[in-house]
């Protein structure tokens, strides 16, 4: 039989021979022993509710509180763009798409959505206008097709999706997020990265959405261009238009309420391409990186030059090895580096504090963010 400790205690003060004296000297102990153990108890028991009470705050609150900042760049092309030969039409059209596209994409920061949607989400208004080379505005190749390239990376994960060479795809940004998130792997291509879009519910576009006449007779001009070049090595001529001598890509980099970083890049990629060229834009590292201990990077160039420089990565690598900041990273790559080798175009880049960086080496390059005291900026020429 089990005896109680009262019991016990009782027990032990009657063979003492002095019953109350000590039977109340033990239970006076006993008593205060129990007080101090619930008391500590008791302290334990507020603190445990303490900590789950600010922890439930804190996890409700982030709807509330902004932890850190957010901020959103997007890029719609660089090259040889100038204020002469630029009509004033046609630049409040590509003022017009960039505000509605960056007005977009920030609000979904605003309303605590993540990077990755507000990176998806403004890429395809972009892919959406013909006014960039990028999806319904995407260029022809030598064979008179279009053939579109996109990749997305989470800077949580590092996680990244790609596709290229696709000639059916409404919107590559969109597909290449799926690859990221639906599949093992990291780039799809051609017809294998269009069987996947069909066998995850996509609906594919038939080949005459992405015609526009603009675009068209650029191609036409192209292929005239080539035939008087004959005898020499064959390169990319650009059209006399200079709003179209540009490195057709769209893009943007973005810094959500989590501290996550995402960026993403989508192309036409050039006029009169042969062979199934693929350029800078669907190559993670090169058009497009995202890290959540250095940047987010979205590239737009000559896509040869970037891939060799493996851009965009080696901006993140120069931040992570060295320590430089975002601003100083970027400027060497781009205004350095990138020149060395014969490149040019130029890149937009955030960092996890919020600082952005949009150098380019060319005359212009279409981008916009939204400034420290939250007002929308447009830019296109070089300051």
């Amino acid at each position: 039989m089990i005896m109680s400790w009262d019991a016990f205690g009782m027990r032990v003060c009657r063979a003492a021979g002095d019953e109350t004296e000590f039977f109340e000297s033990y239970f006076e102990e006993r008593n205060e022993m129990t007080n101090s153990i619930n008391l500590i108890s008791g302290s334990i028991t507020l603190g445990v509710f303490w900590v789950l009470l600010i922890a439930a705050e804190y996890t409700y609150g982030q709807g509330e509180t902004t932890m850190h900042p957010y901020r959103l760049v997007i890029q719609g092309g660089a090259g040889t763009i100038s204020r002469g030969q630029m009509t004033p039409e046609l630049e409040k059209e590509y003022t017009d798409k960039l505000l509605e596209a960056l007005n977009t994409g920030y609000g979904i920061l605003q309303k605590n959505g993540t990077s990755l949607d507000a990176v998806e989400t403004v890429i395809k208004i972009l892919e959406d206008s013909p006014l960039f080379n990028a999806g319904k505005g995407a260029v022809f190749t030598h064979e008179g097709t279009n053939e579109l390239d996109a990749s997305i990376m989470d800077g949580r994960t590092l996680k990244a999706g790609a596709v290229a060479a696709v000639k059916h795809i409404k919107n590559p940004i969109s597909l290449a997020r799926l690859v990221m998130e639906q599949s093992a792997h990291v780039m799809l291509v051609g017809e294998g990265a269009e069987a996947f879009a069909k066998g995850h519910g996509v609906q594919l576009v038939p080949q005459e959405y992405f015609y526009t006449e603009k675009r068209w007779q650029q191609y036409l001009k192209a292929k005239e261009d080539e035939k008087k070049d004959s005898g020499a090595p064959r390169k990319q001529v650009a059209p006399e238009d200079s709003s179209q001598k540009k490195h057709g890509t769209v893009g943007c980099v973005a810094l959500d309420k989590m501290g996550n970083l995402a960026a993403g890049t989508s192309t036409g990629g050039t006029t009169n391409k042969r062979f199934g060229r693929v350029g800078d834009s669907p190559i993670i590292g090169a058009g497009t990186y995202a890290d959540n201990r250095t940047c987010a990077v979205s590239a737009t160039g000559t896509g040869e030059y970037f891939i060799r420089l493996a851009v965009a990565h080696d901006i993140s690598a120069m931040m992570e090895y060295t320590g430089v900041p975002l601003e100083k990273a970027a400027q060497t790559v781009v205004m350095e580096k990138l020149p060395k080798i014969g490149g040019d175009g130029g890149v937009i880049a955030i960092d996890g504090h919020g600082n952005i960086a949009m150098p380019f080496n060319t005359t212009g390059m279409y981008r916009a963010y939204i400034d420290d005291g939250g007002k929308p900026v447009v830019k296109i020429y070089k300051e």
